[in-house]
């Protein structure tokens, strides 16, 4: 059902809802024929992670894909081997492109109604604009664009072109014997009807993978996602696993709601100070978006000091609210309160629907731009920008956190922050090795943005990073001036970081 040329997508989000057992079949079917070849793979969210899902590196092999277009990839710890799909990429034996996970549903939604393509503002001014490197990840790529700047309508906008899948390949909990999918064991839809849409109205086919497959009529029609109109075939995988190393959490998927005491909260150390000073950036009642880092830790901050509930967190997988899971199971979320479609979740980001947005950082330059989707030495250590690009476009407040520089060894101790040593690596440089979010556009959108560290807070002004916060002990010159690779302003009431965050004892956060 796949044939030699194709294009084909694929709804996945790391482990999250990844038909790898179809991926499997489709890598062991070329490697026995030599066929499908030629393929252009579409993967709105990474497919498959380092952890027991192998996703698009089953099928990762020259000549199988030659171009691939990705929200982001499987990404992992620098001692392991980069993924098949990786070692591809930096070989440029594949057409490689880093589109925001977003604008890829976007394509595919345009796909699905037989238009043109996609219009947008989003990713102005950041590597995904033709400006600087138009979503390419190697030269193979820079070779044919994918990209370009379009005048329309007195302004100027990105234009990316409509993609019209010959293959989608999805997953659901259960199909029936007519192909209506439903998902009462997922923790996301992501995509899937979008997806199945764009293949079926450009005379494609769809692929669902599924835990099991039931009788006719035995799936209430308000639990149908995806109707079986759209489906030509099933696979049955009862054995696949829920997310990530995870065969099966029921809070993950809703089916069940864990005690609140349940939940592991964060040792008292360094990241936890983090964690701790960006939860009093927010405020009771806001919607707060959240990325992969320390900020995913913020949710769990609030629930230990007594206000769980009190704001409403919501990922791009399309999780809202419940207590989102750390580490690469990052994606699901506990004790959601609903599930939507994650094209609705982007688009929800995309307009700047939500209060704030936690994110991580790998650089930050001179003029508060920020780079997280690209580390030169190890490319395969990061996943791309997935949604970031999306979620910073017109997000009215953002709080970038992490540690000031890579390498140092740091403690707490008696209410104060010391550095053993120094950190070898700056990440407060001239120039970004990449934009993801680009501090001069964010300026002229009236957007407001932190950085939050160990050491300091900072906040984006006309007149660059200024240093408005420091963490006690610590001597401003020595510690925080001369450790960056780019200037910083000092404000003139800077003031030392709440002594509370520096403590085992509870903050008294009052959101």
């Amino acid at each position: 059902m796949v044939p030699d040329n194709a294009v084909l997508a694929v709804n996945s989000s790391s482990g999250l809802c990844c038909p790898d057992v179809v991926l499997a079949a489709l890598g062991e079917r070329f490697d026995r024929t030599g066929a499908p070849k030629n393929l252009t793979s579409v993967h709105p969210i990474a497919a498959g992670d380092f952890f027991g899902t192998k996703g698009v590196d089953h099928y990762a092999r020259p000549g199988c894909i030659t171009r691939i277009i990705g929200g982001s990839y499987p990404s992992g710890p620098t001692k392991a081997d980069p993924p098949l799909i990786w070692q591809m990429i930096t070989a440029n034996q594949v057409k490689a492109y880093n589109v925001p996970s977003g604008i890829v549903f976007d394509m595919l939604r345009e796909g699905a109604g037989r238009r043109p393509g996609v219009l947008t503002k989003v990713g102005m001014e950041t590597f995904v604009d033709p400006n600087l490197e138009g979503c390419a990840m190697n030269d193979a790529a820079r070779a044919e664009p994918i990209v370009r700047r379009e005048h329309f309508d007195g302004e100027d906008w990105l234009y990316f072109p409509a993609i019209s899948p010959d293959v989608a390949i999805i997953r659901a909990t259960t199909g029936d014997e007519r192909g209506n999918l439903s998902y009462e064991s997922e923790g996301a839809y992501l995509g899937a009807m979008e997806m199945a849409l764009a293949a079926h109205n450009s005379g494609g086919k769809v692929i669902a993978q599924v835990r099991r497959v039931a009788k006719n009529g035995s799936i209430r029609p308000h639990d149908v996602h995806v109707p079986g109109i759209l489906v030509d075939a099933l696979v049955e995988a009862p054995d696949m696993l829920q997310t990530t190393e995870t065969p099966y959490d029921p809070a993950i998927s809703g089916e069940l709601i864990h005690p609140l005491d349940s939940f592991h909260m964060m040792e008292f150390g360094v990241p936890k100070v983090i964690a701790r000073r960006v939860a009093q950036e927010l405020h009771k009642g806001w919607s707060v978006n959240i990325g992969f880092g320390v900020s995913a830790n913020v949710p769990r901050i609030f629930l230990e000091e007594g206000h769980h509930g009190a704001v409403t967190w919501v990922i791009e997988q399309g999780a809202v609210g419940g207590i989102p899971l750390l580490d690469f199971k990052f994606g699901c979320s506990a004790n959601a309160e609903a599930f939507v479609a994650s094209p609705h979740q982007f688009a929800y980001f995309q307009a700047g629907g939500f209060d704030a947005s936690l994110l991580s950082f790998l650089e930050i330059d001179a003029e508060g731009s920020v780079n997280v989707s690209r580390l030169a030495a190890t490319p395969h250590r990061t996943a791309g920008a997935g949604g970031f690009v999306d979620i910073t476009a017109r997000a009215g407040r953002i709080v970038f956190s992490g540690t000031f520089n890579a390498g140092a060894r740091m403690r707490v101790e008696d209410g104060r922050l010391v550095i053993d040593r120094e950190g070898r690596i700056a990440k407060l440089v001239p120039k970004v090795d990449q934009v993801s979010f680009s501090g001069r556009r964010a300026l002229a959108q009236g957007q407001e943005a932190t950085y939050v560290t160990e050491r300091c807070v900072i906040r984006l002004t006309e007149r660059g990073l200024v240093v408005t916060e420091i963490a006690p002990g610590l001597d401003l010159q020595r510690d925080i001036l001369d450790q960056s690779a780019t200037p910083l302003h000092v404000a003139e009431d800077l003031s030392l970081m709440d002594q509370r965050l520096f403590s085992p004892d509870l903050i008294g956060l009052i959101p």
